[in-house]
């Protein structure tokens, strides 16, 4: 049993990452690693001195052992992560196409993840967290993980914890319709709702519908929090108290985007733990955020907590 109750609980599917250097038609190199939007939340947090848990689910194969390590590595709680021995670990396969654009293909459909429910996550819900972070792609990747955030998201807010919903839609996992009529019945749990400007219209608001309204539609749906993630234009921040602050984003040179929204949600999760104004928490998330595109990998580059400062010396520095 864990010795103290998490500061975030997570879960979701975390997959063997097939990283290829250009494109895979042309034989491109390729390394491994793990990736996984909750996890690499997880791993953010972990990093920046948080007690963070992760109670997803992989298959009984090298792919679900090499997932499990690397979580445990990076000192996250995986206790009540579980196992599939009838399903595998999902895969993705990410190549850098032109530039920094970077193309990502699944092979999650039936995968350990995707058979998920609430019975799984029960005893990590059961351990106690402060928070509980949540995703879209979870809620996508069938009816059993639906059901499993639904039933967190409901247990979490019966136990006074704080709900932080990532929309991070995905598109190549369903369309935006289903992840509408997925999402918008969460909403009455979530406290801190996190999304791109791109992705408001899924959450809230019909055709036509500006982002004000839409902000104020989740607002009024009693969300407490909106954050709107602008990439190189910063993020804003929306309460239902009535406040609104901005931060700009920082200039750093961009390697690799991938896993940008997941470090900046560990950024602002972390703030919020810390007791930071709404400002502070922004400038967090938008610190961890510069740090993941500025290096490469979905994980790797997240900062420690002593290391966020390093973003602050002068370009071509060294820290001696």
């Amino acid at each position: 049993m864990r010795a103290q109750a998490a500061d975030v609980l997570t879960f979701g599917e975390t997959m063997l990452a097939v990283q290829v250097s250009g494109p895979l038609t042309a034989g491109g190199q390729a390394t491994t690693t793990v990736a996984g939007a909750e996890s690499n939340v997880a791993v953010g947090l972990a990093r920046l001195g948080h007690r963070a848990a992760w109670a997803g689910r992989v298959g009984a194969d090298e792919p679900g052992r090499a997932v499990l390590r690397a979580l445990r590595g990076e000192g996250i709680d995986t206790g009540h992560a579980t196992t599939d021995d009838t399903a595998p670990t999902g895969a993705m396969l990410r190549e850098r196409r032109v530039a920094d654009l970077a193309r990502v293909h699944y092979w999650r459909t039936g995968s350990a993840a995707a058979h998920l429910t609430p019975a799984h996550v029960a005893p990590a819900l059961s351990a106690g967290a402060a928070v509980l972070h949540l995703t879209g792609i979870t809620c996508a990747l069938g009816d059993g993980p639906l059901a499993a955030v639904r039933s967190a998201a409901e247990h979490a807010r019966a136990h006074g914890w704080t709900v932080c919903l990532d929309v991070n839609h995905r598109a190549r996992l369903w369309d935006t319709a289903a992840a509408v009529r997925a999402l918008r019945p969460l909403l009455p749990l979530v406290d801190v709702l996190v999304a791109s400007d791109d992705e408001l219209a899924v959450v809230a608001g019909g055709d036509g519908d500006g982002e004000e309204s839409r902000v104020a539609a989740l607002l009024s749906a009693g969300v407490a929090e909106v954050v709107v993630k602008r990439g190189a234009l910063g993020a804003e921040v929306s309460t239902r108290s009535g406040g609104h602050h901005r931060a700009p984003a920082r200039e750093v040179p961009v390697r690799d985007t991938v896993g940008a929204g997941d470090a900046f949600c560990a950024g602002y999760l972390s703030g919020l733990l810390d007791g930071l104004d709404a400002e502070g928490r922004l400038r967090r998330a938008i610190d961890t955020g510069a740090f993941a595109v500025a290096t490469a990998g979905d994980w790797e580059g997240l900062p420690h907590r002593d290391e966020l400062a390093l973003l602050d010396a002068a370009p071509g520095s060294a820290v001696r």
